[in-house]
């Protein structure tokens, strides 16, 4: 055997190693299949994104690959490269299985409540709501691994580019849908659980000047509209729904409807969790 032709069978072995490595990752992994698929008929339909797209998402193996590097260029400055932000993002997106549910749940959710969302392809490239929580969801990872420094030196670097600021200490769950995304502020003590739905210019934020445990603690399910202000550390009760405009002072019971300045229960959702639902439509019913 020449060396030449042991050359093109090594090449041949190896390529025909990844090619059977991406179906095993693609098959286990519906939601990175899916999304290479929305990527690629994109790819056809824009050719001048042709090269974006290849890049950004098709010559990689999994979501976690993809998405730390696409994060990491959106993030990168003269002090971070791209490179070093990249290997730390999928340090951080591999780490647990916990942190991985949570980025494909969010994905999944804005598909499922953002009809200007049409497939899977649109909001992981496009909506900076998505792409902050995950930038988030790094921080977070950070602040947990006691790299406090760097978890809030990425806080303001994805409040300078995406306009969404939650600092790395609050707690998040999964399924989460920051509907456009700009001007979300989330305080250090904040918690957020499962299928919530927040739209743009939402603060879970403090009273005022005072330390420790200051910050809301929403629900599984809640959906909280344009705008609303939830203020001081109490509890938002599950399957709640906050209209857009409201000022929240005080808790807010599960599966009730507040609306107003300041806010009061108003009604009762129609659904569940208002937060899969996005009905934000207010039903005032006065009898409650």
């Amino acid at each position: 055997m020449t060396p030449e032709y042991a050359q093109k069978v090594t090449l041949t072995s190896i390529h025909q190693e990844r090619s059977v490595n991406r179906l095993i990752l693609e098959k286990s992994d519906p939601v990175w299949t899916r999304l290479r698929q929305d990527v690629f008929v994109t790819s056809k339909t824009e050719p001048m994104l042709a090269g974006y797209l290849h890049d950004t998402v098709l010559k990689y193996d999994s979501l976690e690959a993809s998405i730390s590097y696409f994060l990491g260029g959106k993030l990168a400055s003269v002090y971070l490269t791209t490179t070093s932000l990249r290997d730390l993002f999928f340090e951080a997106l591999t780490a647990t299985e916990e942190i991985r549910e949570a980025v494909h749940r969010d994905l999944l959710a804005v598909v499922d409540r953002d009809p200007a969302a049409r497939n899977l392809a649109l909001p992981y490239l496009n909506f900076k709501g998505f792409q902050a929580l995950q930038s988030y969801r790094v921080a977070h990872w950070l602040w947990g691994q006691d790299r406090r420094h760097l978890a809030l030196y990425l806080q303001s670097r994805i409040s300078e580019v995406f306009n969404v600021d939650i600092h790395p200490a609050a707690n998040i769950g999964m399924g989460i849908l920051l509907d456009h995304g700009t001007g979300v502020v989330i305080g250090e003590t904040a918690v957020v659980g499962d299928d919530v739905s927040m739209l743009h210019e939402v603060t879970l934020g403090g009273t005022g000047k005072e330390s420790g445990d200051r910050h809301p603690k929403a629900g599984n399910g809640v959906l909280v509209g344009a705008g609303a202000k939830i203020l001081g550390n109490i509890k938002i009760g599950e399957g709640s729904k906050i209209a857009a405009g409201s000022i929240v002072l005080n808790e807010v019971p599960p599966h009730s409807t507040v609306a107003g300045i300041p806010a009061k229960v108003v009604g009762k959702p129609k659904f569940a969790e208002p937060g899969k639902q996005m009905d934000q439509y207010v039903e005032f019913d006065f009898c409650i």
